[in-house]
């Protein structure tokens, strides 16, 4: 019996036992079928894409050294991307627990609304 190309045969020990005799190739291994001839993986065009002038802001994947302190003094994560509201919402965060007229310090406050407008790309200028 004459077996198709790419299929592998298997002999049980006991010849009258019940059992697959062939096994197709694809099945096997991690990739499920590999790669094949001519054939390209599936997102590796994601891995190499270059990042974009967006990733580089403050509120980017990859923020500069002063909005990750930014970040860090109103306790948001020190990398990826944020949105405009959850920098808002960590700052009221902030501001309820550092304000003059609740106990905080002026300074504290300043510095807190300073992370603020750093991260929402506002100037004083």
């Amino acid at each position: 019996m004459e077996r198709p190309k790419g299929w592998l045969a298997t002999t049980p020990r006991n010849p009258q036992a019940p059992g697959p005799e062939v096994q197709p190739t694809e099945q096997r291994g991690f990739g499920g079928g590999g790669a094949a001839k001519g054939s390209k993986r599936k997102g590796a065009s994601k891995r190499s894409r270059a990042l974009g002038k967006a990733d580089w802001g403050p509120l980017g994947k990859h923020p500069d050294l002063e909005a990750i302190l930014a970040r860090q003094r109103l306790g948001l994560p020190l990398s990826g991307r944020l949105s405009a509201s959850q920098v808002n919402q960590a700052w009221k965060r902030c501001a309820g627990e550092h304000h003059p007229d609740r106990g905080g310090a002026h300074d504290t406050m300043q510095l807190v609304n300073g992370a603020r407008d750093r991260l929402l790309g506002r100037d004083l200028s």
